[in-house]
């Protein structure tokens, strides 16, 4: 049997599959448009929710969260932390949601590597690499600007540079031979 790729199917897709079911029954909806009779089964399931949803999402897909209120309030503590300008690693978020494991008293919580990483993905964040925000200019750096344009101007005028001559460069050469 060949491998073929898993499918997305939207919740319009999902309700019009239902219909055709309902009125042909699952085996020969599922065989008249090429799914399988279990997801049929699934999405007859899911009619109501997917009735409520928006019709051009991909609904329903993915592993919801096993402890929704460990993980809203992880959300709230990585929002905050970066909101303070620190960064957050994997070590620290799994500490962090042990700790609010044991406070809420959730018992087979383990917090791995893999737990992390869905947690991420399903919240929408992502690990980033800590940056400085930007250099600071030198209180005076007006009248040192102003005075490096009147130098460059003067050399310009002495050596009688013209603007054909005149190029940027973003290297500096070692030697000036």
């Amino acid at each position: 049997m060949p491998k073929t790729r898993r499918q997305a199917y939207d919740a319009a897709y999902k309700l019009a599959a239902i219909d055709l079911a309902v009125e042909k029954g699952n085996r020969a909806a599922a065989q008249q448009i090429g799914v399988n009779e279990s997801m049929i089964r699934r999405w007859r399931k899911q009619r109501g929710e997917l009735v409520k949803c928006k019709k051009s999402t991909k609904a329903f897909r993915g592993c919801k969260a096993r402890w929704p209120q460990l993980e809203n309030e992880m959300e709230d503590w990585v929002n905050t932390q970066r909101a303070d300008g620190r960064g957050v690693s994997t070590v620290q978020l799994r500490l962090k949601a042990r700790t609010i494991a044991t406070r809420l008293k959730i018992d087979d919580f383990k917090g791995g590597q893999s737990w992390c990483c869905r947690f991420l993905r399903r919240k929408g964040l992502s690990l980033r690499a800590r940056t400085t925000l930007c250099q600071q200019l030198p209180p005076d750096f007006q009248e040192k600007m102003m005075s490096f344009r009147n130098y460059a101007q003067e050399q310009v005028a002495e050596n009688l540079i013209g603007p054909q001559n005149i190029i940027n460069m973003d290297e500096v050469p070692l030697t000036f031979h």
